[in-house]
């Protein structure tokens, strides 16, 4: 029998096996494990969590979002949002064209720092603030004898989520800005065009697809953040709960139908910002096509 009736091989002309060499079964195999695991461990608790939130029907559902303290959980992490996630682009926009812009001493210092947030436990983050900024803090009693709070008021919890979520904008940037390197912005300085000038006509379009994707985790972690949060709120219904901390307090008091609608809304948030994501993606992909057409 020939060798070219034997099919074709799975090694390629160097020798080597092709990365696609597997059988059927494998990949089925491999495929099948998964969607299990993304069927067991996401769309089961997704489904859960609508499933109770309709459970006594749609008029209850609505009527959850009208009491007073639903209400004020759902304005102060808007609110929260509002502020912390501008804060931590226009950061992660310094960091990341420092960073991947120039060369300076202590900038694997930087680097660290950016990513400490993901290695810090958010209660730990949250008791760190306490401990500066609480009555009996190392800052405390200063700002007692100023009228100023910080702990258990919107302060805390703004610096809370900040800190939490500050390397999202930056990670996403970093290595975005290191693979475009610095040639188009030196094109456009030998130009005449002025710092600022480079960077809104060159840097910012180059990187806007970077920005928002890492604008976009950043808000979605902002308003589902609740250790740190929760360590710095003080829990005082009404006042200064955000929404993941009133599902807790819902969910302990047995009101398990207003709990889990609450949850639905953080919920339907975290589709609405996968969505964006693959939209985001779509698009930049698309754009970059276009670009090794032309």
């Amino acid at each position: 029998m020939s060798d070219a009736s034997a099919g074709p091989s799975p090694r390629g002309r160097a020798g080597r096996i092709a990365p696609t060499a597997e059988s059927a079964l494998v990949r089925n195999l491999l495929i099948g494990i998964a969607v299990a695991f993304l069927g067991l461990f996401l769309l089961l608790p997704l489904g859960v969590v609508f499933t109770e939130a309709l459970r006594q029907g749609v008029g209850r559902y609505l009527a959850t979002f009208e009491d007073p303290d639903a209400q004020a959980a759902i304005r102060l992490t808007l609110t929260v949002a509002a502020i912390a996630v501008p804060l931590n682009a226009v950061f992660g926009v310094a960091a990341s064209w420092a960073v991947a812009k120039f060369e300076f001493r202590g900038k694997s210092l930087l680097v660290t720092l950016i990513d400490l947030p993901f290695s810090v436990s958010p209660v730990v983050s949250g008791l760190v603030y306490v401990l500066l900024f609480g009555a009996q803090g190392l800052l405390g009693p200063w700002l007692a004898a100023h009228g100023l709070q910080v702990i258990f008021a919107l302060p805390g919890i703004v610096l809370a989520t900040i800190f939490v979520t500050f390397p999202f904008v930056a990670r996403e940037l970093i290595p975005l800005m290191q693979e475009q390197g610095t040639v188009d912005e030196e094109a456009a300085l030998t130009l005449g065009a002025s710092g600022l000038r480079t960077f809104l006509t060159v840097t910012l379009p180059n990187i806007r697809w970077g920005l928002l994707y890492g604008v976009l985790l950043c808000n979605a972690r902002a308003m589902g953040e609740f250790g740190a949060v929760s360590v710095v709120s003080g829990h005082i219904r009404g006042l200064t709960n955000t929404t993941p901390l009133h599902v807790e307090i819902l969910y302990n008091e047995y009101d398990f139908v207003a709990a889990f609608a609450v949850a639905s809304l953080l919920a339907f948030l975290a589709l609405v910002t996968l969505a964006a994501k693959s939209i985001l993606e779509w698009r930049h992909a698309d754009e970059l096509a276009g670009g090794r057409r032309h």
